[in-house]
């Protein structure tokens, strides 16, 4: 349906929403999907293009997070391979298994990682997605032609998933509109309506032509990623900070830098992050950093910094050694990472993520990422639903078929 067809459903001042989600990014469209496929009438409303911002600017990785296994945070790693193997049967049209390879140069290295990525298979469980296993530095080499050579003892094969972010938000939009929902872009939000002190609604204005609308909803969930907390001020302007958000920049280098079709994961970088060489449409990814930042921009920039740390850190591991003359493209994110919340007004909260319902409401979700939205949304709907006072639906995305998804041999009910 054309935007300006799914603009006519706001026309009817008397219309009442079920649910209003606000953000059109990887949560939002989640959200917005989750209370559509129970039979709610779902409006989502996004003031520029869907997945335009943090939910565009990925590795392009659906994984369980090596990163939270060296933490000791299994809970949250068993949780993200589980979604992970349930995106990659509900839409193998967007996400493929990928190879990743952990070059080994210390002695130390071989049982340590190989020991972590064994339990990295056991918690995927009958999701998996291959086994891992040693490799010596023949194979290694063989695998990837330009990774350093000097001092390679060998490498750690292992498995996880490969996405195009902004295709998977476009086709989460579409099966939004295939369950009778309505997603819009360029549909501002500029005010939250309330009734008895409740949040009843939205003031929405288009971009396009100005022109505003009052919407009418049982709830309104804020899902706006970096700029929740904008939201959450709109509800009340006291009210503190949720949000510390933290710049992830990424590099676009000549795909001759990365020889082979496996990707190169180092698990562990200056600060502590992991560094990922990804083979991404016929060009190299690499990323990521992690910085703190304190203004939240729409379109925020890489700092040099940011670049010269990539470009160092990926050098250590290439033959070639990239340099600023050879950067394609440069992309930054801004992670919404979680401070310590109110515990009066949280509902649901981890480590990855959390769901907070104000006084007046108003339902807050915010944190996680691709990997986890599916089941951040879950929840979120679950809380909205307590709120408007529906009686409970069960979910059913953990099931639910994306936009464009066909039955092949390999996911069709003869498949293992």
């Amino acid at each position: 349906m054309m935007r300006h067809e799914l603009l006519q459903h706001l026309d009817d001042p008397r219309q009442l929403w079920d649910m209003i989600v606000i953000g059109g990014g990887a949560t939002g469209l989640g959200t917005a999907v989750d209370a559509a496929a129970r039979g709610y009438r779902t409006l989502l409303l996004e003031q520029r293009d869907f997945a335009s911002g943090t939910s565009s600017r990925s590795t392009k990785l659906i994984h369980g997070g090596l990163r939270y296994l060296q933490q000791g945070n299994l809970t949250l790693v068993r949780e993200s391979l589980h979604e992970r193997g349930l995106l990659m049967q509900n839409a193998p049209h967007l996400v493929h298994n990928l190879s990743f390879i952990v070059p080994l140069y210390d002695w130390w290295e071989g049982p340590f990682y190989g020991a972590g990525l064994k339990l990295y298979d056991l918690l995927a469980g009958r999701l998996g997605l291959g086994p891992s296993r040693h490799m010596d530095r023949t194979e290694t080499l063989d695998l990837l032609p330009t990774i350093e050579p000097d001092g390679l003892r060998g490498g750690i094969i292992y498995h996880d998933g490969q996405f195009d972010d902004a295709r998977l938000a476009v086709s989460l939009a579409r099966t939004l509109e295939d369950l009778g929902g309505v997603p819009l872009n360029y549909l501002e939000v500029k005010a939250l309506e309330k009734s008895a002190e409740r949040t009843s609604g939205v003031i929405a204005r288009n971009r396009e032509n100005g022109r505003e609308y009052r919407l009418r909803a049982r709830v309104v969930i804020n899902a706006t990623g970096v700029f929740c907390d904008a939201i959450r001020r709109l509800d009340d302007p006291a009210v503190d900070n949720i949000i510390t958000p933290s710049q992830g920049i990424h590099l676009v280098l000549e795909r001759s830098f990365l020889g082979g079709e496996s990707a190169i994961m180092v698990p562990h970088t200056d600060d502590g992050r992991v560094l990922f060489a990804v083979p991404w449409s016929g060009r190299v990814l690499i990323g990521t950093t992690d910085t703190p930042v304190t203004n939240i921009s729409a379109e925020p920039r890489p700092l040099a910094e940011e670049i010269e740390f990539l470009l160092t850190h990926a050098g250590r591991y290439l033959t070639r050694h990239p340099r600023r003359s050879d950067i394609l493209s440069c992309f930054a994110g801004l992670r919404p990472l979680l401070k310590d919340c109110d515990k009066s007004e949280t509902s649901t909260l981890s480590r990855d993520h959390a769901i907070l319902v104000s006084n007046s409401g108003l339902v807050t979700v915010s944190g996680g990422k691709w990997t986890t939205y599916r089941k951040m949304a879950q929840e979120a709907v679950d809380q909205a639903e307590s709120v408007a006072g529906q009686t409970a639906r069960p979910s059913i995305t953990a099931q639910l078929h994306i936009h464009g998804w066909q039955e092949t041999i390999e996911n069709g009910p003869w498949g293992v």
